[in-house]
């Protein structure tokens, strides 16, 4: 785990008040992709207990986190089975005590489902390098072969289709991306664009700002 430290904004979680968040990332569902939260170890022991256990008395199957304007964004943990965490401890000379920092997240973040061509990824908000970083996801995820010249048609054309999208629940640094390849649509498409001649195996026919003309696959 990278070295981290706390944003300037810190968001308090309503069901525990010990717990600061400085980034959070959810679905369009509200369900959990990502969290960063601070505080004492003893805190963040007893929070991750209760998440596992759900919808029992202590448990926590959802949670709100506390914006600047009061309003609670809930946000829902959904299976914990399917949610990795790293934990580092830091600041440990503070009036509180050591602090730790723990980063809950779909694995999905992590390692793609190539069996559902699926994938999640997590980028700093509007990084200059973001288009490099979803190229590589899909080329990861993908069972299709893809030309890195591809790239801007290909990107452009997952988005126009709605099989590549940006996670709408974003508070912090980082913002979220959804890959869900609908593999028969996608061969159907790119095989359009190859007929078409809009796709080719000559690199020097393309430019960095490649513009994908939807005609094609229609």
């Amino acid at each position: 785990m990278p070295a981290t430290h706390p944003s300037r904004t810190l968001y308090r979680i309503d069901e525990c008040p010990d717990l600061m968040a400085d980034g959070c990332v959810g679905n369009e569902h509200g369900n959990l992709v990502f969290l960063s939260i601070w505080a004492r170890d003893t805190a963040v022991q007893e929070f991750l207990a209760r998440l596992t256990l759900g919808r029992d008395a202590q448990g926590l199957d959802q949670f709100h986190i506390v914006t600047e304007q009061g309003g609670a964004l809930p946000v829902f943990v959904g299976n914990v089975e399917n949610l990795e965490k790293r934990i580092t401890r830091a600041y440990r000379r503070t009036l509180f005590g050591a602090l730790t920092n723990v980063w809950l997240f779909d694995r999905r973040a992590v390692t793609p489902d190539k069996a559902n061509a699926s994938a999640l990824a997590l980028l700093p908000r509007d990084s200059a390098h973001r288009h490099d970083r979803l190229w590589l996801l899909v080329r990861d995820t993908c069972p299709l072969p893809l030309l890195d010249h591809w790239r801007d048609i290909v990107l452009e054309l997952l988005q126009a289709q709605s099989m590549l999208t940006r996670l709408p629940f974003a508070l912090g640094p980082l913002e979220g991306h959804r890959l869900a390849i609908d593999v028969p649509a996608l061969t159907q498409a790119l095989g359009g664009l190859i007929r078409s001649n809009v796709l080719t195996t000559d690199a020097a026919r393309y430019s960095v700002s490649s513009v994908l003309p939807l005609e094609a696959v229609a």
